[in-house]
Parts: structure tokens; C-alpha cells; sequence
């Protein structure tokens, strides 16, 4: 009897944790969505956040911006284009480490560790200056190249992890059977490390999506704009439009939110494909 009260006591004890831990995450949030709804520029001064007088003000003079149509394009062209390319050129890269063993292999391994070590706002000054030659500057193709040297060792590592974890017998089953290296990777070790690829082209397309500091240096072009610098226009140095800000994070959370949505069933999956070797 002893042993069941404890065991109810436990339960409810969890339940309440994870609701608090639940309410805590959320309150910020919610605090966002009071704004943009609630009239006049700056927050109310109150615990709950509940907008006294409703309004989509906020909501339509954002939406209403002369080119937020083809900025919102161009986030999406940008962030989208760097996944791509990441995963593209990572694919190989992190099968060929994990399968084979070549001269330089660890040496290299190092190298792009030591890449994850810097910021990406160190590395500006440099990349401005080779898009400039280049003659890639305030162009899209320069915005996704920068966000490429990123995103590429860190889809390295995270797609190396997974391609550990799925067994060499696999292939090499396919290969009696009459495929080649290329066959069996793409027919077999591809199909098996689909999870892991879903949330690495994730975290490619959120890291490009979010990213501030070189889309503001590269990118001139009104139009061309990607929304986290359109976002902090409305925040100026003497002045902020909270309201028309907070109704823009949540316009511009959408897609990220849909893509979540859209990858949920790979994500656990995905994240812990490297932290077990088979």
C-alpha cells in the first residue's frame, strides 16, 4: 500500500514538474503573442499576458510591407538552398569518412572540428571581401556560399554519426546481390539514414533562416532583405515598434513551425542516429 502511495505521489510530483517546466517555456512566448495583439507600440506593464484590447494592427502593417512578399522569398530561397547544398556535399563526405580509411582521414576530421570553434561573425570580414571578388556580393548566391561553410562540417559530423550506426553487412549484402558502392549507398545506407538527414537539413535551414549579422553586411538590396534583418528595422535606437516586431517573429515563425511539423517523425530519430554505435 506503502509502495503505491509513493508511486502516485512520484507520478503527480512529474506531472507538476513538467507542467511548470512547460509554463516556463511557454510565458515568454505567450508574451510575444500579447503583444502583437494588443494595441499601442510597447508592452503593458501586467503578470498575465492577456492584451486588454485586441487588434490586428500590428499584424497588417507588417504583412502590408512593400516587399515583405519577396523577402519572405528570399528567406526561403536562401535557407533552403543552404540545406541543400550542405547535405549535398556533406553526403559524401561523411560516407567516405566513415567507410573508408584514406591517408589525411583523421587529420581532416580535426580540421573541421576546428572549423565548428569560430564564430561565423569572425569569419566576415574575409567572406566579404571574397564575394566582393567574386563579384557575388548583395546576391543571394554569395548569402547561401557564406552559410555553406557552416553548415557543411556540421552536417559532416552530424551524418558521419549516423552512417556509423548502420551496419557494413547491409551493404556489402547488396554488393553480392550484384550493386556497386554507388548502388548500395544509394539504395540501401541512404534509405536507412533518411532520419538523420531530415534533421540535418533542419538545422541547416533554421541556422540559414535565423542567421542576422551576414545577411545584414552582404545583402544591400530592399527586396533581397531576409526577415531577421527586416525583423530588427522595427527596433531602432530611440525608438522600437514592439507591437509590429512581435507580430512579425510570429509571421515569421511559420514556416519554421511547418517544417517542424512536417520533419516531427524523423526528429528523435535523427538527433540520436549518432550517439550509439551499432
Amino acid at each position: 500500500m506503502n509502495e503505491r502511495r509513493v508511486s502516485v505521489l512520484e507520478s503527480v510530483l512529474s506531472h507538476v514538474a513538467v507542467l511548470l517546466a512547460v509554463a516556463f517555456s511557454l510565458y515568454p512566448v505567450l508574451w510575444v503573442i500579447s503583444t502583437a495583439f494588443s494595441a499601442g507600440s510597447a508592452p503593458e506593464r501586467r503578470v498575465l499576458p492577456i492584451p486588454s484590447h485586441l487588434t490586428w494592427e500590428h499584424v497588417a502593417t507588417f504583412s502590408g510591407g512593400q516587399h515583405v512578399l519577396s523577402q519572405t522569398v528570399s528567406s526561403l530561397v536562401v535557407s533552403v538552398a543552404t540545406a541543400l547544398v550542405g547535405i549535398a556535399i556533406a553526403l559524401p563526405a561523411a560516407y567516405a569518412l566513415s567507410r573508408m580509411s584514406f591517408v589525411g582521414k583523421d587529420a581532416g576530421v580535426r580540421l573541421l572540428l576546428a572549423t565548428q570553434m569560430f564564430p561565423m561573425v569572425a569569419s566576415a570580414v574575409p567572406l566579404y571581401i571574397v564575394l566582393e571578388t567574386l563579384g557575388l556580393l548583395d546576391t543571394r548566391t554569395g548569402l547561401v556560399v557564406c552559410y555553406a561553410t557552416t553548415s557543411v562540417p556540421f552536417a559532416i559530423f552530424q551524418l558521419r554519426g549516423a552512417f556509423d550506426t548502420i551496419p557494413k553487412d547491409l551493404e556489402e549484402a547488396a554488393m553480392v546481390d550484384g550493386a556497386t558502392r554507388l548502388g548500395a549507398f544509394l539504395r540501401v545506407v541512404l534509405p536507412a539514414a533518411r532520419p538523420a538527414i531530415a534533421v540535418t537539413g533542419l538545422f541547416a535551414f533554421m541556422s540559414a533562416y535565423n542567421e542576422f549579422i551576414l545577411a545584414a553586411t552582404i545583402l544591400g538590396k530592399e527586396e533581397a532583405l531576409t526577415l531577421p534583418v527586416v525583423l530588427q528595422r522595427y527596433v531602432g535606437e530611440h525608438d522600437a515598434a514592439w507591437g509590429v516586431f512581435a507580430a512579425g517573429s510570429i509571421l515569421v515563425s511559420v514556416p519554421v513551425m511547418l517544417l517542424f511539423y512536417l520533419v516531427q517523425r524523423n526528429l528523435v530519430a535523427g538527433l540520436t542516429a549518432g550517439g550509439v554505435k551499432g
